[in-house]
């Protein structure tokens, strides 16, 4: 049965369905504190992209797959913060970064990461041997089983989308 125009709005969808979504994450993360803030989150992706529902099961279904996708979106983001801060820890104390300079770096490698889990995969990984382990052209080839003019290819894709984050993230230093 569809749902009556008044159960359409996010409005309506957020008290029917945010005490299940909040109960929901709170018990996947184990914190209520980031389960609430990822709750609302969901329901802020549903306002900036809105969706009709067929039925109250449809609307479930979806608020279902959102919940994890940001619960995904959020370990990923610890996984990357964990690293920066064992790289930090590891240098002395004196070449510490401020804490504005730690944000900004911080929310620079979660556009990276993000732009990396964009790519093909195998697009990814070459640009990673090449960028990460000093890996030639050549040496991808191999390791992938793909020849050099297709490795030639995935760095020009991943390159073009480093330019792309590059422009995104100096507009949103000015």
């Amino acid at each position: 049965m569809p749902l009556p125009p008044s159960q359409l709005d996010v409005g309506w969808l957020y008290q029917e369905h945010h005490g299940w979504i909040r109960a929901w994450l709170n018990k996947k993360l184990g914190n209520s504190s980031d389960a609430a803030e990822l709750a609302h989150d969901v329901f802020l992706r549903l306002l900036i992209k809105p969706r009709e529902f067929s039925s109250d099961s449809h609307a479930r279904a979806y608020l279902s797959a959102m919940s994890r996708h940001v619960c995904v979106d959020y370990w990923r983001r610890q996984k990357v913060e964990r690293a920066w801060m064992e790289v930090l820890a590891s240098r002395p104390e004196a070449c510490a970064p401020s804490e504005e300079h730690r944000a900004m770096v911080l929310e620079a490698l979660h556009q990276v990461q993000a732009m990396l889990e964009r790519l093909p995969a195998k697009v990814a990984e070459a640009f990673l041997l090449a960028q990460l382990h000093g890996l030639g052209y050549r040496a991808i080839a191999a390791r992938l089983g793909v020849s050099e003019r297709t490795v030639t290819s995935y760095m020009s894709q991943a390159m073009f989308q480093c330019l792309l984050l590059e422009v995104e993230l100096n507009g949103a230093l000015d």
